[in-house]
């Protein structure tokens, strides 16, 4: 049997998470745990199981909270309404990100990935997860953001650009400028390749929001933007900027 843990403090949701997990009848689940609190105790005096599932955003805080203070060798499979955690997410040991609500066709998706990559009585090696990781890309397509204490869905879409300022990372749309929990290296890994592009150290842009481009004798590209007035592309990514656009 395969040990499994539930991490889920909304409960109708663990319900459901425990009802579709009983499709499986090699998967015994040992515990539904509520909080990191809970968790940090539950994992420091129990033998560990090999497969979690874990919601991300718990009422006392992240799910990866409990795993900087608790070191697991299990595989998990994270489940959230939010996918801007993908990227944190897969540093640690996860091989799938499932987005609420869970459809039964994604769930076993996920535990065949699971039995397929690793046999259930061997650990975990972390070369196996940094290979998995290459091969698995997620497209950020939405993006979390909070206004004072309120937090509102963005679509990346409707982000113009990226920009870093100060050491923070803000998103542009239309209507305002919002921080972000990322750096440029993490967006530029995450965001659609096809839509996306990361002009300068200092910009990343959006394809659907430049108006006109120009060009000079020496090369410089500068970028008529909305909202923005002008964006440069940086020398060393003119060639790539025209590729990428041509590829486009």
């Amino acid at each position: 049997m395969i040990k499994t843990v539930i991490i889920e403090d909304e409960k109708p949701a663990a319900r459901k998470l425990e009802r579709m997990l009983g499709l499986f009848p090699d998967l015994q689940i040992v515990a539904n745990l509520e909080s990191v609190e809970e968790a940090v105790e539950w994992f420091s005096g129990n033998e560990h199981p090999q497969l979690i599932f874990s919601d991300i955003v718990l009422g006392d805080g992240l799910s990866f909270d409990i795993f900087d203070k608790i070191f697991t060798k299990a595989f998990i499979i994270y489940t959230t309404a939010f996918d801007q955690y993908t990227l944190k997410a897969f540093k640690l040991n996860s091989i799938d990100y499932l987005l609420k609500p869970i459809m039964e066709e994604d769930l076993q998706g996920a535990i065949e990935k699971f039995k397929s990559f690793i046999p259930s009585d061997q650990a975990i090696k972390s070369s196996d997860i940094k290979q998995l990781i290459k091969k698995e890309k997620t497209v950020l397509s939405r993006i979390l953001v909070k206004i004072g204490y309120n937090l509102k869905i963005v679509q990346t879409q409707e982000v113009s650009c990226f920009f870093s300022e100060n050491k923070i990372v803000y998103l542009q749309t239309q209507e305002r400028i919002y921080p972000s929990d990322f750096t440029l290296d993490e967006l530029e890994d995450a965001l659609d390749e096809k839509k996306f592009f990361r002009v300068n150290r200092q910009y990343i842009i959006n394809s659907d929001y430049i108006k006109n481009i120009h060009t000079s004798p020496n090369y410089k590209v500068e970028l008529e933007f909305q909202p923005q007035e002008e964006i440069t592309v940086s020398r060393d990514r003119v060639k790539d900027f025209k590729d990428w656009l041509v590829g486009n």
